[in-house]
């Protein structure tokens, strides 16, 4: 029967305890979720800083719901100009390109960068074993060599580039990694690229916002990658991501990268609440002061428990429980005691390593933590 391996692979799934299914939340704060009529603290959150709470459309440049096409034929506005032009100049960099999602921006950018015309040449991407999905998956699709290198591990890095015989190579990595929460050492990673010859390309969608005083992530550390990505469902609040890069790069992906030239242009009211985002988060000083508290005060009462959390000083804070069982078990005991975590099992994280993800926010307080902490002892 034609696709009949469809209803097996979901048995499989099943019978693994790794069948993903959607849940509908009736309402949602970075703090608070209700779930069918249940009011849970939320610990799932990315919503770092709390800013996708509210938002005054009478601040709005623009309300247009539709770009009416693509951004090449008549899709590119004046919003999605100012809003490349704000994040260049905050930023740092020359030119920019926007997209509906994180994971549309970094794979079409990856595979457009070694485009099938370029299998002449010798090239090749070198990446962290444990980046993104979206990532991956554009290494992958792409036609260089697909290089991987142990987790933040800079001499098996040394190792792998010292190896190749590439032309152009491509370092990629994550600024925060967001199953575990820990930050890439970009400042040595990038010395490693300039002394190989290599473009640094940095996915900063779970530290833009969030890390460095400003927030601005990777940027703020000195270190300016030849390829730049943010999001705006993070941090900023909203939907959307961006690339940045040099006017040669964003020129190429212009010419290039398929997803962007055959995509609707971002909706111009999306771009424009993206705008009044970025403003409020470059504000949003006190925010990030606040989330910073509430991280540390999460470690000191984990500190002073058998917990044993992947070590992080951001707002993931993973606790892995091995296998999917186990952290369905968890997941579920924190749910009867009004509290929201998410369970993350394979293949989105290596096997044996099923987790709670937990995400602290801005908008928590010191009750919310005590409670979840209380209630993950309770539970071991």
């Amino acid at each position: 029967m034609s696709f009949e391996y469809i209803q097996s692979a979901l048995a499989a799934r099943h019978a693994e305890g790794l069948l993903r299914k959607r849940i509908v939340a009736e309402k949602a704060s970075a703090s608070r979720i209700q779930i069918a009529d249940q009011q849970y603290i939320n610990f799932a959150s990315n919503d770092y800083l709390g800013l996708a709470d509210s938002l005054e459309f009478n601040t709005l440049a623009c309300t247009e719901a539709g770009s009416r096409s693509s951004a090449l034929v008549t899709g590119y506005l004046d919003i999605h100009r100012q809003l490349e032009d704000k994040l260049c100049s905050v930023l740092g960099y020359d030119a920019a390109l926007l997209f509906p999602s994180g994971f549309a921006a970094n794979t079409s950018v990856l595979k457009a960068l070694f485009t099938p015309q370029e299998k002449q040449l010798s090239a090749a991407v070198f990446q962290d074993k444990l980046n993104h999905a979206s990532l991956l998956d554009g290494g992958l699709a792409g036609s260089a060599k697909f290089v991987r290198f142990n987790h933040n591990d800079l001499t098996h890095l040394r190792s792998r580039l010292e190896k190749t015989k590439a032309d152009s190579k491509l370092i990629v990595t994550e600024g925060v990694f967001s199953m575990d929460g820990d930050k890439a050492p970009v400042s040595e990673i990038s010395v490693l690229a300039k002394s190989h010859s290599a473009w640094l390309m940095v996915d900063d969608a779970h530290a833009f916002g969030v890390v460095g005083a400003q927030g601005l992530g990777t940027i703020e550390s000195g270190i300016k990658p030849e390829i730049l990505v943010i999001t705006f469902g993070k941090a900023m609040g909203c939907q959307g991501a961006a690339v940045l890069a040099s006017h040669d790069v964003i020129n190429y992906m212009t010419q290039f990268n398929r997803e962007f030239i055959y995509t609707t242009a971002l909706s111009p009211i999306m771009a424009s609440v993206a705008l009044c985002q970025l403003n409020k988060l470059l504000a949003a000083s006190e925010a990030r002061h606040k989330l910073q508290v509430n991280i540390d005060y999460f470690k000191s009462l984990v500190a002073q428990t058998c917990l044993s959390p992947i070590p992080s000083d951001t707002a993931i804070q993973p606790l892995v429980y091995g296998s999917s069982e186990n952290v369905l078990a968890a997941q579920h005991k924190l749910k009867e005691k009004g509290l929201w975590v998410g369970a993350i099992r394979p293949p989105t994280v290596p096997q044996n390593t099923a987790r709670l993800r937990i995400t602290i926010t801005a908008q928590h307080s010191h009750e919310d933590i005590d409670k979840l902490v209380s209630a993950l002892v309770e539970g071991v």
